[in-house]
């Protein structure tokens, strides 16, 4: 199964502009994937619209290694050369080698 890995900014912006991104992903076959430093930034960031949303879709959880989100998340990337990584962060997003999920004009997701 193909899978995608979310990153915070993702979650908040889908979130932002009621994009049900877990619908659209599960229907182009996507297992989704959240770090928990995902998670843990939605907490301290007190995002419970998001923390709500998690809580209600099927997703899975993985440890990530290492101090900062974006290079374990590139770490990550690295080991699961398969994996796109569903992120607006241009900074992350100028790391990343394979395939990237990003909002398309502020309603539809887009592989890039």
């Amino acid at each position: 199964m193909k899978s995608a890995l979310l990153d915070t900014n993702f979650i908040l912006s889908c979130i932002k502009q009621k994009i049900d991104f877990f619908e659209e992903l599960y229907l182009w076959g996507y297992q989704i994937i959240i770090p928990d430093k995902v998670i843990d930034e939605l907490k301290k960031l007190k995002q419970t619209s998001a923390l709500k949303l998690l809580e209600k879709n099927n997703f899975k959880e993985i440890i990530l290694t290492g101090k900062n989100t974006d290079n374990s998340i590139i770490n990550y990337e690295n080991k699961n050369p398969d994996i796109l990584i569903a992120t607006l962060d241009k900074q992350l997003s100028d790391k990343l080698k394979n395939g990237k999920i990003i909002i398309r004009g502020k309603k539809k997701l887009e592989i890039i």
